[in-house]
């Protein structure tokens, strides 16, 4: 075999780790996103800050720290469209993807959410020493996502395996893209931003993360409906099935028994012939 045909071969062979290839990046990606924020302090805000405040909020060491968080979630989130893209293209999609794709989507966004309701995100409004979130993410909002994530995973695990498609849906979709909007634009406005109380700042964040919460919340809906459709119809086949097997049952069971029957006279070999 040439050296040509050897190439021809080989490709399609590359084509085929490098989708995988990209999720495990984003793996690791992830975990230095989840780093760096767990470095990230509480800092203090001032309702009317002067150029030495806005300067000391600037300079403080957690901005770089979130900045350079943000710019590795966004390089995960480019990888994710684009595993997705090239797998697709390619016909290259393998059972290692479909496990750890999703794995890697929820350890980034999750880990996100979690990072974000930690105290390091916490901020002090002085003078009055008012202690608040900056991130506008509550640990309630935390909860609902992962119940989501882990019910969502469970149903697609479950009825999957029967063959019933629960492929990401307009909501789902949305939701994806709603995340990958509102992590990084809240990260930012933390960490260049004064997002205090009463700030436009303040009024972004809340409105995007408040529809990140409700789209994902609603996004699970369509699985669940999905779920208990495959359900009843599956209860439905049993009951079904049931019914005939204790029909056929009672049809066997009709009639006299065989010991019970006469003895019928014709062609007898003990009847004596006259």
């Amino acid at each position: 075999m040439n050296a040509p045909q050897m190439m021809l071969q080989q490709q399609p062979d590359r084509k085929v780790h490098i989708p995988n290839l990209l999720t495990l990046l984003r793996v690791v990606l992830a975990w230095v996103f989840i780093a760096l924020l767990s470095y990230v302090q509480p800092r203090e805000m001032y309702a009317q800050p002067s150029d030495i405040d806005r300067l000391g909020e600037l300079s403080h060491p957690s901005s770089g720290l979130i900045i350079a968080a943000t710019i590795v979630f966004v390089v995960a989130a480019i990888t994710d469209a684009l595993d997705g893209h090239l797998a697709r293209k390619w016909k290259a999609v393998t059972r290692f993807g479909r496990i750890m794709d999703p794995m890697a989507d929820k350890l980034l966004v999750i880990g996100a959410f979690i990072m974000l309701v930690t105290p390091g995100f916490r901020a002090t409004l002085m003078p009055n020493e008012e202690v608040f979130q900056a991130s506008g993410v509550a640990p309630w909002m935390v909860v609902a996502i992962l119940m989501r994530e882990l019910l969502v995973t469970s149903i697609r695990g479950v009825y999957e395996a029967d063959g019933v498609d629960f492929s990401a849906g307009t909501l789902g979709k949305a939701k994806m893209i709603l995340q990958s909007i509102t992590i990084p634009v809240v990260l930012l406005i933390v960490a260049l931003g004064s997002p205090i109380p009463g700030s436009s700042g303040r009024l972004v964040i809340v409105l995007l993360v408040w529809a990140t919460v409700i789209t994902t919340i609603v996004s699970g809906l369509p699985y669940i409906g999905q779920a208990a459709k495959h359900t009843i119809e599956e209860n439905a086949r049993l009951l079904e099935a049931m019914r005939g097997k204790k029909a056929r049952k009672s049809t066997k069971v009709s009639g006299p028994s065989a010991k019970q029957r006469p003895k019928s006279n014709k062609g007898g070999q003990g009847i004596k012939k006259r």
